[in-house]
């Protein structure tokens, strides 16, 4: 193992002590070591960073940006521990995190995708995506969230899913509508049906092949139910279509709309539609209510009847 290789073995060690997953840029970030050690390089140089973050061929700018922050971030921890290296300008490249354009399904479309999921073969893989969607809908469920339950974080006796160790390590309990937990309860029993013996017994929700789901395959199938649906169009998202993380964002303005339809104090509610959502603060939350014209309508509204 190099020394930049267990430099960033320590890095990622302490970020994921403040609550950080970090998947992604753990993938990032071992690519960039890979290429260094290729290139003989010892430390991140300007130099190297760059061509190694626009290597990739038939990618976008947001991603080579992406690829160029992560390192950037590493570089500065080690300029913080008085490593000789250089950190990349954050004007090389622009920013990577530019926000997807969100998109709210209709009731219509949910349908549409539920349908669209039923149909799926084998019949596991279909009862499957239909329940996986439909839970995300109505609860606000990040999709890896959902993957992850396991049977025991699901009670249906008291109606309430138990999300583990999310995001920044956080555990968080949802209290379920009676209509969802018909659901559940109702998919519980066709999974035991059909896979009485999986592979992964831990797992709620299982694969045609009595597995857990995987994230890259549940992303890759949602997409094509999206088409099959004939959801959304393509550039409504700029990333190829209405994502699963969209069925979250419509889940938080829907909140939202009723809430101001009910005349209910927003601003002192926001915090529990915070922690439902798994959010360090409200100020996060934010970040999903892009207005709609309904929701600033309402807001518009409240706004005029106070200041009569």
């Amino acid at each position: 193992m190099s020394a930049l290789s267990t430099q960033v073995a320590e890095y990622l060690a302490l970020r994921r002590s403040l609550g950080f997953k970090l998947v992604g840029e753990e993938r990032i970030l071992s690519s960039f070591v890979a290429f260094a050690d290729e290139e003989g390089l010892s430390t991140v140089t300007v130099d190297g960073s760059l061509r190694w973050a626009t290597a990739p061929g038939g990618t976008s700018h947001s991603w080579h940006a992406q690829r160029l922050g992560a390192v950037r971030g590493f570089a500065k921890y080690l300029r913080a521990l008085d490593v000789p290296c250089e950190v990349p300008s954050p004007e090389l490249l622009g920013s990577g995190t530019r926000r997807a354009r969100p998109y709210l399904y209709t009731e219509d479309e949910i349908a549409a995708l539920l349908h669209a999921a039923r149909a799926l073969v084998p019949a596991l893989r279909g009862a499957t995506y239909e329940a996986v969607i439909g839970l995300l809908a109505v609860t606000g469920m990040r999709g890896g969230e959902a993957i992850r339950l396991d049977r025991d974080d699901v009670d249906l006796d008291v109606g309430v899913v138990t999300v583990v160790s999310s995001k920044f390590g956080r555990t968080r309990l949802l209290p379920l509508h009676p209509s969802a937990v018909e659901a559940l309860g109702s998919y519980a029993n066709r999974r035991d049906q059909l896979c009485p013996s999986p592979l992964d017994r831990s797992s709620f929700f299982l694969s045609a092949a009595g597995r857990r789901l995987a994230h890259r395959t549940f992303e890759g199938t949602f997409a094509r139910l999206v088409r099959d649906a004939g959801v959304g169009d393509p550039l409504i998202s700029g990333r190829g279509g209405p994502r699963p993380h969209d069925l979250r964002h419509r889940f938080a303005v829907e909140t939202l709309v009723r809430w101001h339809r009910s005349g209910a104090d927003v601003g002192a509610w926001l915090p529990s539609l915070s922690a439902y959502l798994g959010h360090v603060s409200p100020t996060s939350t934010y970040w999903y209510l892009s207005a709609t014209p309904e929701l600033f309508e309402l807001a518009s509204s409240r706004v005029e009847e106070r200041s009569r």
